[in-house]
């Protein structure tokens, strides 16, 4: 598939098995580092993604990509977006349930930028999105994150398998581009 100098496997720079798991029934040729790299404050998931990456370039060589996601609610404004791993951390979805309690537009969408480099290359960008809605409970085990609570129909992304879920999902949405420009070249 990788369409990469020497059949070398792409560095998936995450913490997070889900992304992996989700991101390797994809793109065969990833191997999950868990690196570490900043993520910064800033207003885009873009600016996160091309500064870790930076750290990133300057740590290792050779093909590496990382994944940023965020989860933007209209009713809160785009919140909790770029700020989506930190809001996950501290009050998890029941908290997210609670911030929504009374409002009864639930439109919100997944958003995912992936950055991917290898020697010789400027970063390259790619997005992915999936439109929904924040559910009134937490439904379903698979999945990880806010999945129980994004809706997309009448399901959550948690109550999908792995394979229903990346026909839709933003993630894999941003992985098929990589993957599709990857065997571009």
């Amino acid at each position: 598939m990788n369409g990469l100098p020497g059949d070398r496997m792409i560095s998936f720079i995450t913490s997070n098995k889900g992304k992996y798991v989700e991101a390797r029934a994809i793109i065969d040729d990833l191997v999950q580092r868990d690196l570490g790299y900043t993520e910064i404050q800033a207003e885009t998931l873009e600016e996160v993604a091309v500064y870790g990456m930076k750290e990133i370039m300057a740590r290792i060589d050779g093909p590496a990509m990382l994944e940023d996601a965020g989860l933007f609610v209209t009713a809160l404004g785009g919140f909790p977006g770029v700020y989506s791993a930190y809001v996950q951390k501290t009050i998890g979805n029941a908290g997210m349930l609670r911030l929504m309690e009374g409002i009864s537009d639930r439109r919100a969408s997944f958003m995912s930028v992936v950055a991917y480099v290898e020697p010789g290359l400027e970063i390259q960008m790619f997005r992915g999105m999936v439109e929904g809605q924040i559910g009134y409970e937490a439904r379903g085990s698979a999945g990880f994150g806010y999945d129980p609570i994004f809706y997309v129909g009448d399901r959550s992304l948690a109550e999908m398998n792995l394979e229903e879920k990346n026909r839709i999902s933003h993630r894999a949405a941003a992985m098929h581009a990589l993957k599709e420009w990857l065997e571009a070249r």
